[in-house]
């Protein structure tokens, strides 16, 4: 047993030195390799199997904290890359739903004053707030008279949108939007709740009201021409453009006036 072991010993004695190692003999040193092969051979991964690739990756000593860990960005990297524009720098929110107050106002000054020259960078706009205002407005006058006429003012408006889009579409170069030719007839609506506001004071059938109404005709005709010509660049058409707009606002003057 005892010429065995030494057999066993001489036969895997070898001149190969290990680095980094002191008084290990030939027979531990063999033993110690063969120890490391078994270790390397049963920590090897199968083939096909799933591993993950912090094993793969060679490991790398903590530099930080116990309590801090390291973090890819610092602090002033954090805080420059939060939400840096800000609420003070947001749009308010009736800008955002397409509700803007001084718009309405300009809207607004330019059918009171048929004389004033129309913006059509203001005018060639989609602003439905203000007529909406002014056809409840409009059926609110003519309700104090004890005429109940919502369905009338919401069903003429409807189709006279429609038959003046058709027809400034035909005239025009550019064409025209519905939201464009309502936002106008809507805003030139105002002066015709004048008219129902008066009809709900004192009477309009004699002589005085028709001229009366034949005034806010005209009124509301002039200010609805005056505005497309100016938006759609139809310079020389506005007696054209007027003349089916003064035969949709006598629709809404013969609701007032009987």
């Amino acid at each position: 047993m005892a010429n065995f072991e030494q057999f066993h010993c001489d036969f895997y004695q070898s001149n190969y030195t290990i680095d980094d190692q002191e008084d290990y003999n030939a027979c531990g040193s063999s033993e110690n390799l063969s120890r490391n092969r078994k270790s390397q051979i049963e920590d090897r991964p199968l083939a096909g199997a799933f591993v993950p690739s912090e094993i793969l990756l060679p490991s790398q000593n903590y530099t930080g904290h116990i309590l801090q860990p390291t973090v890819p960005y610092s602090s002033s990297t954090l805080s420059h890359l939060s939400y840096t524009d800000g609420f003070d720098e947001e749009p308010p929110l009736l800008e955002e739903l397409g509700i803007n107050f001084e718009h309405i106002w300009q809207k607004t000054l330019t059918v009171l004053n048929p004389m004033k020259p129309a913006d059509g960078s203001i005018m060639n706009e989609t602003d439905l707030t203000g007529p909406v205002v002014f056809c409840l407005a409009l059926g609110s006058t003519l309700l104090l008279a004890g005429k109940v006429h919502f369905s009338y003012v919401y069903g003429v408006s409807a189709i006279g949108c429609l038959t003046m889009h058709a027809l400034l579409n035909l005239m025009s170069i550019s064409g025209v939007s519905h939201g464009c030719v309502a936002s106008v007839l809507g805003y030139c609506l105002l002066p015709m709740v004048i008219l129902s506001s008066s009809a709900a004071i004192f009477s309009l059938n004699g002589i005085l009201g028709t001229l009366f109404a034949l005034f806010i005709i005209g009124w509301c005709s002039l200010s609805a021409s005056k505005i497309f010509t100016s938006a759609l660049a139809m310079e020389g058409q506005q007696l054209l453009i007027a003349y089916p707009c003064a035969l949709l606002y006598g629709l809404f003057a013969l609701l007032a006036v009987f």
